[in-house]
């Protein structure tokens, strides 16, 4: 287990669940990842609740306010990517091209925050901390590992985000098209080519949690109720991976690294 102090400028710092039925997602999640949950009262209705691994902060989870779903806003997994000024950020994004979904606000004491989409329409947030840093765990079974940058044109968005995070794109060994993300000297997701994504899927950052063991965690979500999208499959060198939509419809991966040898 590492424990997370602060996260670097660039690097993905939180991740939300936005659902329909918020009791059904944590009974799922608890029994798919062995999180714990603790619930803060948000106004007279709602409720956040905290994700928690080994006593650690792992993510969240709230319920899909009634504007996003007259929008057309399915259930699905947020990423929130660490600056150093969250209203630096959202000039840079409109400079960039992108859009300022929600200007720069602050969240009580524990940061200021703003919803931004790149010029794909992929929405993401960016989250400039004060107490509550973000995930405070990583490198075990439950916590985000990797995330992907769903889009139909790899070369339509890779200026923005170097603008934006100072991002450089790692097309690897490999010739699959397949580009790596890095922040800083540290490897953070990928953005895949547009043949192996779901053409129909809106673009999207799409999200991994690292399991100890694939094809057990995909069993045990069907069991649960969830769907997979894709079977665990092998990427040779790299781990094993399955796609699936827990029972409320959020997609996320389920991902094995591969031992180190």
């Amino acid at each position: 287990m590492a424990k997370i102090d602060r996260h670097e400028p660039g690097s993905f710092c939180w991740l939300e669940l936005a659902t329909s039925n918020q009791n059904a997602a944590k009974a799922f999640y608890t029994s798919l990842f062995g999180w714990t949950v603790a619930d803060f009262p948000m106004g007279p209705t709602e409720v956040y609740t905290m994700f928690k691994l080994e006593g650690l902060d792992a993510g969240a989870a709230y319920t899909l306010r009634p504007e996003m779903v007259s929008q057309g806003v399915p259930p699905h997994w947020g990423i929130y990517v660490a600056v150093v000024s969250a209203d630096e950020a959202a000039a840079k994004v409109t400079q960039a091209g992108g859009k300022v979904i929600a200007p720069p606000f602050d969240v009580f004491d524990f940061g200021r925050m703003a919803v931004l989409q790149d010029p794909a329409g992929a929405v993401f947030m960016v989250w400039e901390a004060k107490q509550h840093v973000g995930t405070t765990i990583t490198g075990v079974p439950g916590t985000l590992c990797w995330a992907d940058l769903s889009v139909p044109d790899q070369a339509a968005v890779l200026p923005f985000y170097t603008a934006v995070f100072g991002w450089e794109f790692d097309p690897g060994k490999d010739n699959s098209g397949y580009l790596h993300i890095k922040n800083g000297g540290t490897y953070i997701g990928g953005v895949p080519p547009a043949h192996q994504r779901n053409p129909h899927a809106p673009p999207h950052w799409a999200l991994y949690f690292q399991v100890e063991n694939c094809d057990a965690s995909a069993a045990k979500a069907k069991e649960l109720g969830a769907q997979l999208f894709m079977e665990p499959m092998t990427m040779e060198g790299v781990g094993r991976m399955a796609c699936m939509a827990d029972p409320q419809g959020a997609t996320s991966f389920l991902f094995q690294p591969m031992p180190h040898k």
